[in-house]
């Protein structure tokens, strides 16, 4: 059982315009990109890598639960094979949908069906914002973006650091970090499986915070973290000790390749998407090896370089169709899938704002269910933008109102409106109006709707600006979520003790 708490309110309240927090269910049909027949000739084409040429699991523990569950062995006890039918079988017990708990059960996050989840930046070297420029991560900037996070009520969850706090210790730096975030907010959040180690400290965090027993814990997901695949065709033994861990306690991992078409897959969206979908499959039949009917997300991650330079390129045309396509084959497996908001833009600027565009329209289009690096990327996840987390918040929060079903109900026709002004009129006064004036319309965080001449009085302060001055708003509105004092206890006792023990080995 919870312990008690105070009973958290389920969003921000600021002078900031923001719709409330909540998701926001998906009423559109899913896009196509390629046929049905297309999405089984990429499914075929994905078993037979994994059938002739197999993938390295670089952990004999992660092998030894591969063998003993069917899967053929190479005689170098490293590369795996599968047969297409033990895939088949091993995703028959993958949950279609599940719940991630945060310790505000307001907060509570479904993964699966038409849900989508907005989670944050994560894992930058570097921060930036329009008065210091580009400093490298640190732990108040780290504490300042999650703050940020908190207080934006488009943000759903926190999918990591949303800036590496490069100065703190490596071994004990997930255990101050992690704790952290857990008194920060009570959004859900995210622990880094780099070994065991570092994996079981985060999901002990998770728990005490939550102030949930070791039991519920197994029954209430609390904790999520990335299992990235080593492209091509390799899983490191960190991320899988990580994600073993995760699976025998029942917490969802995304299994997400990330996969640049021209370099580290075939030069073709399909080659590309075919060694995505086998890296992907590999990972989420090894978490029900482990234990069947751990929750598994299948995650994408493929777009493509620019073949001049060799450099990575985001928000390009190849990465929406690819995005869709793959949330078309996670639904053939009837698995959550998961997208990113990404760019290779340098700065929170005009083409920061177009590629996250050409990022967020295949994530609404293609019905992805989790959102990663979804507020604040930049220079290809090598900086977290304070400016561009508004703007992504102001391009979320509009998404979201998108999604709000037209209403056709007899009240909302406005045939008496129309009767009640009749030709040549206005409709500003008219009762229809007055009554619904106030919340008819989306109404803007960070877009400026003034005329010209009203605009350039106020000082021509342009998006980005204006951006600034939200994001330091927003922090000095912030407060911290209300904690049980049993539990902070706790949950200091456990990260002092870690730490005075050396937290994680070195990997």
């Amino acid at each position: 059982m919870r312990r008690k708490r105070t009973r958290a309110q389920s969003g921000a309240q600021s002078s900031v315009p923001q719709m409330p927090f909540g998701q926001v269910q998906n009423p559109l049909s899913p896009m196509k990109v390629i046929s049905d027949d297309q999405v089984e000739t990429l499914h075929l084409a994905s078993l037979k890598v994994l059938r002739d040429i197999g993938m390295d699991f670089q952990l004999p523990e992660a092998v030894e639960i591969l063998r003993r569950a069917g899967a053929d062995v190479d005689a170098d006890g490293v590369r795996v094979r599968f047969d297409p039918d033990f895939i088949e079988e091993k995703l028959k017990t993958v949950p279609s949908s599940f719940t991630l708990h945060g310790r505000n059960e307001h907060r509570d996050l479904t993964f699966g069906g038409n849900n989508t989840i907005w989670a944050t930046v994560a894992s930058t070297p570097n921060v930036s914002d329009r008065e210091r420029g580009r400093v490298s991560g640190n732990f108040e900037d780290m504490r300042n973006l999650t703050k940020l996070s908190h207080v934006l009520n488009p943000v759903h969850a926190i999918a990591g650091y949303p800036v590496e706090p490069t100065d703190l210790a490596v071994p004990t730096r997930h255990l101050t970090a992690l704790s952290e975030i857990a008194k920060i907010t009570d959004k859900p959040f995210f622990a880094y499986g780099f070994g065991k180690e570092r994996m079981r400290d985060g999901i002990e965090i998770a728990r005490i915070a939550r102030g949930v027993s070791h039991d519920q814990l197994m029954s209430q997901p609390s904790v999520h973290t990335v299992v990235n695949s080593n492209t091509p065709l390799i899983y490191d033994g960190a991320l899988l000790e990580g994600a073993i861990e995760m699976a025998r306690l029942n917490q969802p991992v995304i299994y997400t390749p990330f996969t640049l078409a021209g370099a580290m897959t075939p030069i073709t969206i399909a080659g590309a998407l075919i060694q995505q979908n086998a890296e992907a499959l590999a990972g989420i039949v090894f978490s029900q090896c482990v234990n069947p009917g751990a929750p598994a997300v299948y995650g994408c991650f493929t777009s493509n370089v620019d073949m001049k330079t060799g450099s990575p390129a985001f928000g390009t045309p190849e990465y929406a169709k690819a995005g869709i396509a793959s949330g078309q084959l996670a639904r053939r497996y009837n698995i959550p899938w998961r997208s990113s908001n990404v760019t290779a833009s340098n700065a929170a600027d005009a083409q920061a704002t177009y590629e996250a565009q050409m990022s967020l329209w295949p994530i609404i289009l293609g019905q992805a269910n989790y959102v990663n690096h979804g507020f604040g990327w930049i220079e290809g996840g090598l900086s977290t933008s304070y400016e561009k987390m508004i703007i992504d918040a102001e391009m979320v929060q509009m998404m979201n109102s998108f999604l709000k079903p037209i209403d056709t109900t007899e009240v909302e026709l406005g045939l008496d409106a129309m009767a009640e002004v009749g030709p040549g009129g206005h409709f500003f006064g008219c009762a229809h109006t007055i009554e619904r004036y106030q919340d008819a319309f989306y109404t803007p965080m960070l877009s400026d709707w003034s005329n010209f001449e009203n605009w350039r009085d106020k000082g021509s302060v342009e998006a980005s600006d204006r951006a600034t001055k939200i994001w330091k708003q927003l922090l000095a509105e912030y407060e911290e979520p209300p904690m049980d004092p049993a539990i902070k206890e706790e949950l200091d006792d456990f990260v002092g003790r870690r730490i005075s023990e050396g937290g994680a080995p070195p990997l």
